[in-house]
């Protein structure tokens, strides 16, 4: 890496780091029940601290706010690994039907625990990412079947055969809400658009065992995903086993997203928009774009859900259609500047 390529991405990375804090601070601090800075640091630091001060601080925002970030991250990270093993600029979890298969998969779960699922109910919150896997690799396998054509995969069919997938999925998640008694359907309404204001500390530690495996697979692999730009033959050529490496890259991603589906729902859009903006930012290589697809991610969630919360309040958007009215213009963008 030269230098001034080095010193770029530092200072892209360390400016988002930056409005990610500078947005952790004005979500911690506004809201419904307004904080000053001296109220958090007394809280956080155990320094005269006020029960009122700690069910807002450690109950409802910051288990909030971590989850945002570590959904936000996840998604990033999971939209670049996706984008460049397809070397289509369109892919995205939400819009290939990853998210919706994963989706799909624990709105099942939720059909046949009615009324079991509990936000401190240990066992079912540790087997949603496992259903949400099963969900995604089942709608991943699907995809793959119906864009493979001539030996290989097509990234137009990959595209229209994903959306068609996802929507077909997603209306089954719909189907079988309506099934549910009605405090449960509530809450599959409220989760398949995409909301993460039931967070809770178990979500984090059911969600984070997963990035802290996957996301360094990704990062590690990151110079394959340069040469999967290439030309096939030539990187068959160099000795790597193509397919294999694709495999575990897709599935590291399918992985990801899985896990930040199974707490958070289906939020769209942020894995196709944080791999665009970190290119335009860092260039092409993603060793260096993996890390901040991640940061901005974290940024677009964190920033929409605070949006979500205030806005409208006290009605409460889910965060998923904040970032879709933000994700379906520039999806467009993208979709007209590929035509022509």
């Amino acid at each position: 890496m030269h230098r001034d390529s080095w010193q770029c991405y530092m200072v892209t990375f360390s400016v988002i780091l930056f409005l990610v804090i500078v947005a952790i601070y004005i979500s911690l601090t506004n809201g419904t029940f307004d904080m000053t800075v001296m109220d958090i640091i007394r809280t956080i630091f155990r320094i005269n601290p006020v029960p009122e001060h700690d069910l807002v601080i450690f109950d409802f925002r910051l288990p909030r706010i971590v989850i945002a970030a570590l959904v936000g991250f996840g998604l990033g990270v999971a939209g670049a690994a996706i984008q460049g093993v397809t070397r289509n600029g369109l892919a995205d979890p939400g819009i290939l039907g990853i998210n919706a298969g994963a989706g799909a998969a624990i709105v099942v779960f939720m059909f046949f625990f009615q009324g079991q699922i509990k936000s401190t109910d240990w066992f079912s919150i540790m087997l949603l990412p496992l259903f949400g896997l099963a969900g995604g690799l089942g709608s991943a396998i699907l995809i793959y079947m119906f864009s493979w054509k001539g030996g290989r995969l097509d990234s137009q069919r990959l595209l229209l055969t994903g959306i068609a997938i996802g929507y077909g999925l997603s209306s089954f998640s719909v189907y079988l809400s309506l099934k549910m008694k009605a405090t449960d359907f509530e809450m599959a309404a409220v989760w398949v658009s995409g909301s993460i204001y039931n967070a809770n500390w178990k979500y984090i530690i059911a969600m984070l065992p997963w990035l802290i495996i996957l996301v360094p697979i990704i990062q590690r692999k990151a110079y394959l995903l340069d040469m999967f730009q290439l030309e096939e033959t030539s990187i068959k050529s160099l000795g790597i086993s193509v397919e294999k490496e694709k495999s575990i890259l897709l599935l590291s991603g399918i992985g990801i997203v899985s896990a930040c589906v199974s707490v958070s729902g289906s939020i769209g859009f942020a894995g196709l928009m944080a791999p665009h903006i970190a290119k335009r930012l860092v260039g092409i290589h993603h060793n260096q774009v993996i890390p901040i697809c991640g940061v901005i991610g974290m940024l677009l969630v964190i920033v929409s859900d605070f949006i979500a919360k205030t806005v409208f309040a006290p009605i409460e958007l889910p965060v998923g259609i904040v970032i879709s009215i933000i994700g379906v213009p520039y999806f467009l963008y993208l979709l007209f500047k590929a035509k022509a």
